[in-house]
This record gives structure tokens, sequence and C-alpha cells, in this order.
């Protein structure tokens, strides 16, 4: 008897055969082990993502869903309170974070890039991609450097969940609560004293007279740290995985750094590290023979839409001239992941010096211990060849 447990080490290691299954079989499955239905064809994804009055993200849209956050957050509200919110974010996040992030981008890959000249080896997650990214958010937040251990520490352990049980611990908890609390006292400091930063850009954020609350404030804060230190940091990693898997690719890529953003849109499809997020359904709804009824949570399955042939022929292979339109590295509909230009900015620049610095860059031969996360797929360390 089929199942599928995304709570499962080998889902974890490998989700790519049990989404071909629920292609091809189970389109519209009820998982015992998440006790909730699963979505894994990309037609039946992108018609849930655009259709938020029947798949509401406004009962948290993690698998395993951190409290406080659900109905609050850009990712946790539907329209018309989601739009008020996309449009006050995105005002800060235009007016300040792309025109800006280039050059300390550059600085910050070179600088740690630098500490790594003369090494044979080293593990591109503990080395590079996390340091990185944490230093972008430090950036753009204008975080004190003295924090950037345990920020780091904290987003992470946000993300997880429990190797064992597989749910939220204590000790995950205990993070968010961290992070909220953290978020709060810089969202009162800059109040008194904003500055050019992301957060001051949120505070000052105006559109006819409305702002964004407090609260409102510190949940985004708080998300964007995660996201932007541990989604980001998966990303990149699973990118210079694919990238290493294929020597042809880094060879063309070296040869011609402007087919990075190819690499990169081409790793979104073929290996995102946002496999899955939840929905719930607020109306009965019948797809593929099987009936849905309102309250029960939707698991919509980002990487196996990405791997459908309907959509992207010859999916399981990693195609560098692909060039995929439509895929779901980023999600879709109203909730399209806000900062896609930050990310697959900071990801070409990444990608851009570590080549210059590292044009011979390839895999070890290792055996991978990937994160638990019930959401987000990717090695918890990747030791590569300079």
């Amino acid at each position: 008897m089929f199942r599928f447990n995304p709570y499962s080490p080998e889902i974890d290691a490998d989700p790519f055969p049990a989404y071909a299954t629920l292609r091809a079989e189970y389109p519209c499955f009820w998982s015992e082990d998440a006790e909730m239905w699963v979505l894994s064809r990309h037609k039946d994804i992108v018609m849930a993502l655009n259709d938020w009055e029947t798949f509401s993200s406004a009962k948290g849209n993690l698998v395993n869903e951190l409290p406080g956050r659900a109905g609050s957050t850009l990712g946790t509200t539907d329209p018309p309170r989601h739009d008020r919110l996309r449009a006050l974010i995105q005002k800060a996040v235009t007016k300040r974070a792309l025109a800006h992030l280039m050059a300390p981008a550059q600085s910050v890959a070179q600088k740690h890039l630098e500490a790594l000249k003369g090494r044979d080896q080293f593990d591109f997650v503990a080395e590079f991609s996390s340091k990185y990214t944490v230093d972008l958010i430090v950036y753009l937040f204008d975080l004190p450097p003295a924090d950037l251990e345990i920020v780091r520490d904290k987003a992470v352990m946000m993300v997880q969940t429990d190797p064992v049980t597989r749910q939220k611990g204590p000790e995950h908890l205990a993070a968010y609560e961290w992070m909220r609390e953290y978020a709060a006292n810089l969202v009162q400091e800059r109040k008194k004293n904003p500055g050019e930063d992301l957060l001051s850009q949120f505070i000052l954020s105006e559109i006819d007279g409305d702002k964004l609350k407090d609260e409102e404030i510190l949940l985004t804060v708080t998300t964007l740290i995660m996201a932007g230190i541990e989604s980001l940091s998966g990303f990149m990693t699973m990118l210079i995985k694919n990238i290493t898997d294929h020597p042809e690719v880094r060879e063309a890529l070296v040869a011609n750094p402007d087919l990075i953003p190819d690499a990169i849109e081409e790793s979104l499809r073929f290996n995102t590290s946002a496999q899955r997020f939840r929905r719930c359904v607020m109306k009965e709804t019948t797809l593929h023979g099987q009936t849905m009824k309102p309250g029960d949570f939707v698991i919509l399955a980002y990487g196996s839409g990405n791997r459908d042939e309907e959509v992207f022929p010859n999916a399981d292979v990693y195609d560098l001239s692909r060039k995929p339109k439509g895929h779901l590295g980023f999600g879709g509909g109203v909730h399209a992941c806000l900062g896609t230009a930050i990310a697959r900015l900071a990801c070409k620049v990444a990608v851009e010096e570590l080549l210059k610095a590292f044009p011979n860059l390839s895999k070890v031969d290792q055996e991978l211990r990937w994160m638990p996360s019930t959401n987000f797929r990717s090695p918890l360390e990747l030791q590569v060849k300079a």
C-alpha cells in the first residue's frame, strides 16, 4: 500500500520517486501520516495557488505551523488583508533592497571566499552559503554584527522539525519566540532611531495614510530573517549541488557567466529547496474523484509540480538550456514569494564570485545528511573540492 509521509527521512533525502507515483496514480492523495491531502500535479497546484477563496493561507502555510503566524503574516493572509500587507511591504523592499544590494553582496562573497583560498576542500554550507546569507541579512536590516551567530542558529532551528518525532519541539518553538522578541526589540529601537535599513523602511512605509502595525512589522521581519538566512542558504546549496553534479554545466558557467541566471531558474525547477507548503480547504471541493471538506489541510508539493512531465518534458534531467517557464520554485498566485528579485540577485552574485575564485569546483563523494523539515529540503553540509 502506497504511503506518502512528509515527515520521513526517506522523503527528506529523495522525494522524487514518491512524487512520480503521486502524480501518476494518486494526484489528490490523503496522507494518513500527515493527516492532509497532497496535490502533486503542476496544474492542480497552480489552480490551488490561484484560488485563495477555496485554498486559504489564513490557517498557516507551513506544514507544521509556528504559533502566532497564521493570519498575521504576508504568507498567511488572504486578500484583501494580504493585498494591503503586500503593497506596504513591496514599497519598502523596492525602495531599499535591490538598489543597494549588489556591491555589498559582492563584498560579502569575496570576504568569505578569501578565507577559503588555499583550501583543497570545504563545506559549502558552513563555510560559505550560511555565512554569506547571514551577512546579507545583517546588512539589509542593519543588525549588530555581534548577533550574527545566534540569529543564524535561531533561524535554522525555526525551519526544522525534531528528527525523531518530526514535529516542532520545544527547542523550535523557543527559537521562534526568541526571534519574535528580538524583532520586537528591533522595531522599537528603529522607531526611535530610523535609518536607511529595510526594517526602517517597513516602519516608514505608508500608502494613503495606512502604515504597517508593530505586530505586522515584527512578524514580517521574523519571517524574512528565517527565509533570508535558511531558505536562501538552502537554495544556494542545492544550486551548487546541481552545478557540481553536472561538470559540463559548471564549465559552461565559468566560460560564460551570463548563463548563471539560467542555471538558477533550472535549479529552482529541478531541485528547489522550497518543496511543500500548506493550505486549508474553505469549501467542499472534488478533485480526481476525491472530496476535500472544509477544514481539511492540503499540502501543495511544489517539488513534485516542478517535475511534472506534462509541463516540463524530460523533467528529471537538469538542462541548462531549458529556460523553465511557470516553475514553482518561488510558489505562485497571490502568494508568490516577495523576495524573488533579492534571492536571484544574491545567488547570481554568489555563484559568479565562487566560480571566479574556484573555476574547477567539484563535488566530493559523500552520503548527504538532509535537514529534517516538512517544508524545505537541503543538505546539512555539502563538501566540495576547490
